[in-house]
């Protein structure tokens, strides 16, 4: 049997780009906010903004409405890359150990969504890399995606451009192990239990579900990796947050926990439309006569 399929692929891929666009501003806004009040970095130490809409009205007001969507290129990148491979490697490896969707188990779903994520996540790092930069620096960081693709590469090595990584891909883990699960599981229990068909009703309560689910688990994980990929050094041995644990704990001890949840409310208030226009846009892909 061939459990590759390509239709898993370009559907999710073609969504996942949507879904970007749509909720682009947001994600703006959640990195902005992420990055603000660093003690230990004072490019970073003042708080600008005091949540996301009033981050929303204070960019567009001093930097123009375009700089909302600083970094779209390389974010829509990597979801050509991320969302691709990740929604694609999903759906191909639940059918290594079912046939039907009907026989999966939550334990099956959290294995593939988990290895799906890590997987994806870890080829788009670099775009990732370039996305965080020019959102958190705005004007601040001159030219187009490949220019600074380049001065990236030129100025850190390749290890500048995976900057990250691991908390990149324990985010995905995180949030596509929980998301993508959650989706497929509620779905699942709505339309045996009756409530409602298959329909983008469905879509909308599943959706709206997973994404509250992804961004509770994978909040923390964000800070981090958004503080340790917008941080530049050329001396590797001089970054302030060394991995994912330690800069929880950097974060913490000099923060306070409520710091891991930095923009929560804009990574949920994304990720639930985001979930909501991906996976609607994905389901209606699939209904496509080819």
């Amino acid at each position: 049997m061939c459990y590759l399929n390509w239709k898993p692929f370009v559907y999710g891929g073609l969504a996942s780009l949507i879904a970007e666009f749509g909720t682009f501003p947001i994600d703006l806004t959640k990195t902005r906010l992420q990055v603000q009040g660093q003690s230990s970095d004072a490019r970073y130490r003042e708080i600008r903004y005091r949540g996301m809409f009033h981050a929303l009205l204070r960019i567009g007001s001093e930097e123009g409405i375009l700089a909302l969507y600083s970094g779209i290129a390389p974010a829509l990148l990597r979801q050509a890359s991320y969302g691709t491979i990740k929604i694609g490697t999903y759906q191909s490896m639940k059918r290594l150990f079912v046939d039907r969707p009907e026989d999966e188990t939550l334990f099956i779903n959290v294995v593939c969504g988990i290895l799906s994520g890590v997987i994806s996540a870890a080829i788009a790092n670099p775009t990732d890399v370039l996305k965080i930069r020019m959102q958190a620096q705005g004007s601040l960081l001159p030219g187009g995606m490949i220019v600074n693709f380049i001065k990236i590469y030129k100025q850190e090595g390749t290890r500048g451009l995976w900057r990250g990584v691991i908390p990149t891909a324990q985010r995905a883990a995180t949030v596509v192990g929980v998301e993508l699960p959650v989706y497929d599981i509620t779905k699942k229990h709505i339309i045996l239990s009756g409530l409602m068909k298959d329909s983008v009703y469905t879509h909308f309560v599943a959706s709206f579900t997973c994404g509250l689910a992804g961004a509770l688990a994978s909040n923390p994980i964000d800070v981090v990796r958004t503080r340790m990929m917008n941080q530049r050094s050329i001396d590797f041995n001089n970054v302030v947050y060394r991995g994912a644990m330690d800069g929880i704990f950097k974060i913490w001890n000099s923060e306070g926990f409520f710091a891991l949840y930095k923009g929560f409310w804009p990574n949920w208030l994304r990720l639930g439309p985001w979930n909501i226009i991906f996976f609607i846009t994905y389901e209606q892909f699939k209904k496509l006569p080819f």
